[in-house]
């Protein structure tokens, strides 16, 4: 556990009357949410719900309107530099500097996190994505599946306590995606906790401990995995969202 996270921060995300709007629009409409330290959790909703906004949110991208969140027993707005230190985002878009190498991108981004040791921790990460062939070649000569296998790679450099994925296989082939999602296994074990949007049932039903279902800026379901059938998904998506009819 991060030595500065509070002895009493039993949650590691508390999320208190979140609300954004965007002029007239209410993006979020009051979400009240807690995650465990360790959890996976899944937030599904169609297009429009309000899940990137919670996510850029979450990850100190985007001011609230109103509401309050808890990062490991921390205010995200009283100390957002040392909230930044301890989380990571990776999104479908994955800002890599096409023209530096894999090895080079890493180099760079964890020298900006002051990681210890950094080319041991460069060889740990990229042997849990597996792109040790590809290490040497510039980003931008990637298959979009490898680029998003070096962008998560980067993402879990600095060893961040909270890791946020903002529907990581969108535009990826299956082979790819499949791949993308044995790495997400993969960094997502243990103590780190993770949030994960993402519009595909069944992928994110294996990948997380408890899931959410967003529509039109507020939480209208949330269950725990081991509740759930796939069936039992598909029919509470529906009979919630305004996409399932």
């Amino acid at each position: 556990m991060n030595k500065d996270v509070p002895a009493a921060a039993t949650m590691a995300i508390e999320v208190e009357g979140l609300e954004k709007s965007f002029g007239e629009h209410r993006a979020l409409r009051g979400i009240d949410l807690t995650v465990s330290r360790g959890e996976c959790l899944v937030v599904f909703g169609p297009n429009g719900a309000g899940k990137t906004t919670l996510l850029k949110i979450l990850a100190t991208l985007m001011k609230p309107s109103a509401g309050r969140v808890l990062l490991d027993g921390v205010d995200i707005w009283e100390k957002p530099v040392e909230i930044r230190r301890r989380i990571s985002l990776v999104s479908h878009q994955t800002f890599l500097y096409d023209d530096l190498t894999v090895l080079e991108n890493l180099r760079f981004y964890g020298k900006m996190y002051d990681v210890a040791d950094l080319e041991k921790r460069i060889r740990e990460v990229i042997s849990w994505v597996r792109i040790e062939p590809r290490l040497h070649d510039r980003a931008g000569t990637l298959s979009r599946g490898l680029q998003q296998r070096v962008s998560i790679a980067r993402a879990v450099l600095h060893n961040p306590s909270l890791l946020f994925l903002d529907e990581p296989e969108v535009g990826l082939d299956p082979h790819a995606s499949a791949m993308v999602r044995d790495v997400l296994g993969t960094v997502s074990s243990g103590n780190r906790t993770v949030v994960m949007t993402t519009h595909n049932l069944e992928r994110g039903l294996e990948l997380g401990d408890s899931i959410v279902i967003i529509d039109r800026g507020k939480i209208v379901y949330q269950a725990k995995r081991d509740k759930l059938s796939k069936a039992d998904l598909r029919q509470v998506y529906n009979r919630y969202t305004e996409a399932g009819g």
